[in-house]
């Protein structure tokens, strides 16, 4: 029998296959999909398990740091609920502020007064922290810390005596490098840029007033000797003094704010302030909202960092200062960005009426950030009027703080003045830093044609480089002219004092106009008068100065405008700023009264005829932008003001200032007979300008032969007033010929309306006037008394000397003024 051990069972039967079939099979295999989808996924969770080891390695440590040293993660109160924040047991245990004080002197730091962070300091305050340097004299303590105290509400401190606290937030202090302290008096172009040195800061105060609801605002700040001059810091970094930078008591420091919600403290912006101002909280922009103005004037350079109180997505503190900055413009026009070019620059004012005109065409719509630049242009034009309208002692200090202010015309005008100063004012020119020089470029890079900004550069030139420097940056100027060339040259000479003063005041004739009033007292002291040898000016201090004959009075002449040699200028004169020295010597060449004295006082008599005297001038007054003379008369002013056509005031004239216009008159209806079609198309207008003025009812205008046969003995003149070399019409219409309306159906208070004529006061004497009406050539209304209450009368055409055109001798309720025809605005001004 066989063994069955040794007879393995028979194995299944499995066909083998064919080598084709198997190719075949593989060949048939489909092929695999790109990976992407596995790619991605490695990717997702590579993501995820590197923030989850990112994630247990921060937990791991804020585990460590609160068994180890809990304060380090205080700052999770921030971020918790109430409900949930850490246990106060598990940090710096609370303690008293005594306990507070021993413990911070046991690690050798000075504690400093605490500063409440609410009404109640039990609640909470700040500490600031301080250290003392080793080896110091004076002034020795220094902060390098600020903490947070809150009041413990532990419920087993509830019942104890005295308060707990606990530590609520802590900011370590470095103080600023000496760099950034000495910053806004350090020259640019020095190689002695300062150390990086860190300065003490030994201040910190709390603002009032400040641009945020919640929170409070800290500065934090220092102070060192810098030459003579005491400079106050704070903050960190900048650049360090020349030898010859100007000293002024700098304030420089850092801005603070905490945030109650969170419990945070942080700095926030560095600031500096050359002239020693802590930044202040003010509304610049309007709104209730306010801005930290930091002024970093220095001398008479406004410069002024204004920041607003932002929002920023940050949880600890949601808000930041930013600056509000010139740049880039808020808007897409030129003229807007020409003037913030000028601002830029220093040309404050210029720039902020530049402004001011677009804004008034642009109906008042500006951009909120177009609006804070202007805002801020504002705010330093303020600064540079005030300092520009302020009357300096030194010639070379009226001109610097008029070049800043851009007022180029007047600072000339005192450099003329101050022959014997030109020195003075040559230096200031060459010590010129380059803000000055700036102010030149940026005018004329908005205005190349601008001839006074010419001048002033060529004398910056002169002053620092030479006179061949200045002239030939003169020739590559455009458009100037060789007047101004010659002009300029005058100017140059003065600066190097080649120039005596008869050179640099040329001789013109006296050109005056003015009203003579009378004067009941005269107080010597208040008037400027030459004296007696002709050679100089002086402040007349005693009765015995002022010499008239015995036939003589004194009268004052209140001046509607005079010629400079140059231009005429109009009352009131507010820009018309004599120098501190040499005021008299100013008023006597300015007015040409040093050639030409004398002064002609003319009176109207009733039958138009002109009766005039001979006054001497003898003294200047100027007061309030009101210009006065003090003039000794023949007694017999009065005898003509008696006879005087309707008691005006007599007016005063210089005998080159002016010529009278007298054209010969002609009634409407000998033109109307020259030229019907002119006279149809004006005299309906005429008749309308007296319906609308009152002067006569309102209604239809009669018929055209009822107007003529009324107003055809009317005179009128034909002068051409506006210089288009076509006759305007003056019509002139008196009393007695509005009486002589007798309109049909009119009522006797229509009547009694009619011949209503205003009236001016004079020794208390009243007459009526004639008034005027001019029509321009194309028969438009240009001029007209006939107003209801009007306070003006034309009294005289005139031909100005040097004049544009002629002019219009007006009187007004108290003086008497000259009116020209404007070809930009189309009427007389």
């Amino acid at each position: 029998m066989a063994n069955p051990s040794s007879n393995p069972a028979p194995k299944p039967y499995r066909r083998k296959q064919s080598n084709s079939r198997i190719v075949k099979r593989v060949l048939k295999k489909p092929k695999k999909k790109p990976q992407q989808g596995s790619w991605l996924a490695s990717m997702v969770a590579m993501t995820v398990l590197l923030c989850s080891a990112g994630l247990i390695a921060t937990f791991a440590w804020i585990s460590i740091q609160f068994i180890l040293n809990p304060e380090q993660v205080s700052w999770l109160n921030k971020l918790l609920p109430g409900w949930e924040k850490i246990s106060d047991n598990t940090l710096e245990r609370p303690q008293t502020l005594r306990q507070i004080q021993d413990f911070l002197n046991k690690q050798g730091q000075i504690v400093g007064q605490i500063l409440p962070l609410k009404k109640d300091t039990t609640t909470s305050f700040l500490l600031p922290i301080f250290k003392e340097r080793a080896n110091c004299q004076s002034d020795c303590q220094y902060i390098v810390e600020l903490r947070v105290y809150q009041r413990a509400e532990n419920s087993e401190l509830q019942s104890a005596p005295e308060e707990y606290y606990h530590l609520a937030s802590q900011l370590a202090v470095s103080g600023p490098e000496e760099s950034f302290v000495v910053a806004p008096i350090v020259d640019a172009t020095d190689d002695n840029q300062g150390s990086s040195l860190p300065l003490p800061l030994s201040e910190v105060g709390r603002f009032e007033g400040s641009g945020t609801s919640s929170g409070v605002w800290f500065y934090l700040r220092g102070q060192r000797q810098q030459g003579t001059s005491a400079i106050a810091y704070g903050g960190r970094s900048a650049r360090s003094p020349t030898a010859g930078a100007p000293f002024g008591s700098i304030a420089y420091g850092h801005i603070v704010y905490y945030n109650p919600e969170r419990t945070h403290l942080q700095l926030m912006q560095p600031w500096t302030s050359p002239n020693g101002q802590l930044p202040q909280w003010r509304q610049v922009t309007g709104g209730d909202a306010k801005e930290l103005v930091v002024d970093q004037t220095v001398g008479l350079e406004p410069q002024l960092r204004i920041y607003q109180v932002n929002s920023v997505k940050f949880v600890l503190n949601p808000i930041q200062l930013e600056q509000i900055s010139l740049t880039p413009p808020a808007l897409q026009d030129s003229d807007y960005q020409n003037a913030l070019l000028l601002a830029s620059n220093g040309l404050w004012t210029p720039a902020f009426e530049q402004l001011e005109s677009l804004k008034k065409q642009r109906k008042g719509l500006l951009s909120q950030t177009a609006q804070a630049q202007m805002d801020v242009v504002y705010l330093h034009s303020q600064l540079t009027k005030t300092q520009a309208d302020t009357s300096w002692a030194s010639p070379s200090q009226q001109v610097l703080a008029d070049l800043i202010d851009g007022r180029w015309e007047k600072a000339l005008q005192v450099f003329e003045a101050s022959p014997q100063n030109a020195q003075e004012i040559a230096t200031l020119l060459k010590a010129d830093g380059g803000r000055l020089w700036s102010r030149v470029e940026a005018q004329l890079r908005v205005n190349p044609n601008r001839e006074l900004v010419q001048a002033w550069g060529a004398l910056i030139l002169a002053a620092k480089h030479g006179q061949e420097r200045a002239n030939s940056w003169l020739n590559k100027q455009s458009k100037t002219t060789t007047e101004t060339l010659t002009y300029i040259q005058g100017l140059l000479e003065q600066l190097s004092g080649e120039v005596v003063s008869s050179k640099i005041f040329p001789t013109h004739p006296s050109q005056i106009v003015g009203a003579v009033q009378s004067i009941a007292d005269v107080n010597p002291a208040e008037w400027l008068q030459q004296t007696r040898h002709g050679a100089s000016l002086e402040k007349i201090d005693n009765a015995t100065s002022l010499q008239k004959a015995d036939t003589q009075v004194w009268y004052q002449v209140q001046v509607s405008a005079f010629h400079d040699g140059r231009r005429w200028l109009y009352y009131p004169f507010t820009n018309l700023n004599p120098p501190k020295t040499s005021t008299e010597d100013f008023f006597w060449q300015t007015l040409g009264i040093n050639s030409d004295p004398e002064i002609q006082i003319v009176v109207w008599l009733p039958n138009g005829e002109q009766l005039t005297t001979t006054a001497f001038i003898k003294a200047v007054q100027l007061r309030d932008g009101i210009l006065r003379l003090l003039v000794a008369a023949d007694e017999t002013v009065e005898t003509l003001y008696a006879t005087s056509i309707n008691q005006s005031p007599p007016i005063a004239v210089t005998s080159s200032a002016l010529e009278w216009v007298q054209q010969l008159p002609i009634t409407l209806e000998k033109v109307y007979q020259q030229d019907e079609s002119r006279v149809k198309a004006m005299l309906p207008r005429v008749w309308r300008a007296l319906q609308e003025s009152g002067q006569l009812p309102n209604g239809d205008a009669p018929d055209f032969q009822y107007i003529v046969q009324k107003l055809g003995h009317l005179p009128i003149q034909e002068i051409d007033l506006t210089g288009n070399g076509k006759p305007d019409t003056v019509l002139t219409i008196s009393v007695e010929a509005m009486a002589s309306l007798d309109m049909p159906n009119e009522s006797d208070e229509e009547r009694n309306f009619l011949t209503q004529q205003p009236t001016f006061r004079h020794d208390d004497k009243k007459r009526s006037r004639p008034r005027t009406l001019i029509l321009s050539d194309d028969g438009q209304v240009i001029y007209t008394d006939f107003k209801r209450d009007s306070q003006q009368v034309l009294i005289a055409i005139a031909k100005l000397s040097a004049g544009p055109s002629l002019a219009l001798f007006v009187q007004n309720a108290r003086n008497y003024s000259l009116k020209i025809w404007s070809q930009k605005n189309q009427r007389f001004e």
